[in-house]
C-alpha cells in the first residue's frame, strides 16, 4: 500500500462531542474562545480569530485591511489555488512576483519591482510549510507603506528566527485548518494580527459586522442602539469544529516533531544514496513544519515514478496559479518556471514514522 502525501488527523477520543451536539450551543462560543486561546499561546500571539474556512480567513483579511475591487496585491503563483481565488472573487488584481527557484517562495527583488501606486498588500506564501524571506519582504512592505500578510495555509507550526509563524513582524497571518492540515478542524482557519485594533475589526467582519457586546439589550432583544456600519460575513467557527481543533493542540508538537524527524531521515538518505535530486534550500534560521518534504530534480517525472514505485506517493502538489485564466494573462516568471519543472513532494507526515 502506498504511503499517502496527506492524511487527516483526528484524536482517538472526542469525549465532549456528544455533549456539545445536544447542548443547544453549536455556533461559535465557549469552545471557539478556548481554541483561540490555545492557538494564541502556541504561536505566541493572542491576537487571533478562528473562522469557518481558509477562504473565510482570506475574505475577512481582505475586508479588514480595506482591500477593494480595483486594488492590486502582490502574490506568488507557486501556491495553493485557495490562496489566490478569493482575490478574483473580490475584483482585486493579482500581480504575480517571481520566486527563488531553490526555495519556492517570493523573491524579494522581484516583489520590489512589482510594486505600483495601486499596490495595497503583499501576500507572502510559505510554500508547503517552508517559510520564505519574511524579514526582507516585511522591510519592503514597511518601506512602501503597504500591508504584508503571511499566507501560512500549509505552514502552521513552522518557525522563523525562533518564532512561530503568526508571531513574526508581518501585519497578519492566515492559517488553514482544512482536513489535511495541522491542526485539522475538518474545515476551518484563523487569522493572526500584529495590531489588536485589526483583530477587533476582523471579529466584527467575521460576524456580519456585529459588535456582540452591544447587540442585545437587557431583555436580550436586538438593540436599535447598536448600529451595523461594517460589512461582514457569517464566518464564525462552530463549537464542534473548535472542540476538535482544541483537542488537537495537545498533540500538535508531537505530530510536527514526527514530521521533522522524517525530514531528517530523508535528508540523510538523499545525501547518502542519491545524486539526481536535492532538498529545498532552507535558511539557517528557518524550521519548517514539513507538511510535505520538498525535492528538486532535473528529471521530475522520473523521480515521481521512482518514489511511487517505492511506495511513497510523490506529486507536484500545486500548479502555478498564473496558468489559470481567472487571474488574467499568464506572465513568464523564470524562477517559477524553473522551480515547477523540478519540484516534487514526498510524504513526511505524522501518520508514518518512515524509517
Amino acid at each position: 500500500m502506498m504511503i499517502p502525501l496527506y492524511k487527516p488527523y483526528m484524536p482517538a477520543k472526542l469525549p465532549e462531542l456528544e455533549t456539545i451536539l445536544h447542548s443547544g450551543n453549536l455556533a461559535y462560543g465557549k469552545w471557539g474562545r478556548i481554541f483561540e486561546e490555545k492557538l494564541g499561546e502556541y504561536i505566541g500571539n493572542s491576537n487571533i480569530a478562528v473562522v469557518n474556512s481558509h477562504t473565510s480567513a482570506m475574505l475577512v483579511t481582505i475586508m479588514t485591511l480595506g482591500l477593494k475591487s480595483g486594488d492590486e496585491i502582490i502574490a506568488s503563483p507557486m501556491s495553493c489555488l485557495a490562496s489566490n481565488q478569493p482575490f478574483a472573487t473580490q475584483g482585486i488584481r493579482v500581480v504575480w512576483a517571481d520566486i527563488d527557484p531553490v526555495v519556492g517562495t517570493l523573491a524579494p527583488d522581484s516583489v520590489k519591482s512589482k510594486i505600483s501606486q495601486k499596490t495595497k498588500a503583499i501576500f507572502h506564501n510559505h510554500f508547503c510549510g517552508y517559510p520564505g524571506y519574511i524579514n526582507e519582504i516585511n522591510m519592503i512592505g514597511k518601506g512602501k507603506g503597504i500591508f504584508v500578510v503571511d499566507d501560512a495555509i500549509e505552514a502552521f507550526g513552522s518557525e522563523y528566527t525562533g518564532r512561530k509563524i503568526g508571531n513574526t513582524d508581518s501585519d497578519a497571518t492566515v492559517f488553514s485548518f482544512q482536513a489535511v492540515r495541522l491542526p485539522n478542524t475538518i474545515d476551518g482557519g484563523a487569522i493572526a494580527f500584529k495590531d489588536k485594533a485589526l483583530l477587533e475589526k476582523a471579529k466584527q467582519v467575521r460576524d456580519y459586522g456585529i459588535d456582540r457586546s452591544l447587540f442585545r439589550d437587557n431583555l436580550r432583544e436586538i438593540s436599535p442602539k447598536c448600529d451595523i456600519s461594517q460589512p461582514g460575513y457569517g464566518a464564525t467557527l462552530s463549537e464542534i469544529n473548535s472542540y476538535i481543533g482544541f483537542l488537537q493542540m495537545d498533540e500538535i508538537d508531537k505530530l510536527i516533531q514526527i514530521q521533522r524527524n522524517n525530514a531528517k531521515e530523508w535528508n540523510a538518505l538523499i545525501y547518502r544514496e542519491h545524486s539526481d535530486f536535492e532538498p529545498l534550500k532552507i535558511q539557517d534560521y528557518v524550521n519548517p513544519s514539513y507538511w510535505v518534504y520538498g525535492l528538486l530534480s532535473s528529471d521530475k517525472i522520473k523521480m515521481i515514478k521512482h518514489f511511487r514505485k517505492k511506495g511513497f506517493y510523490a506529486s507536484s502538489v500545486h500548479l502555478p496559479n498564473s496558468n489559470y485564466s481567472v487571474f488574467g494573462k499568464n506572465v513568464y516568471l523564470p524562477g517559477v518556471d524553473e522551480f515547477y519543472s523540478k519540484f516534487l513532494a514526498i510524504p513526511s507526515g505524522w501518520w508514518n514514522k518512515l524509517f
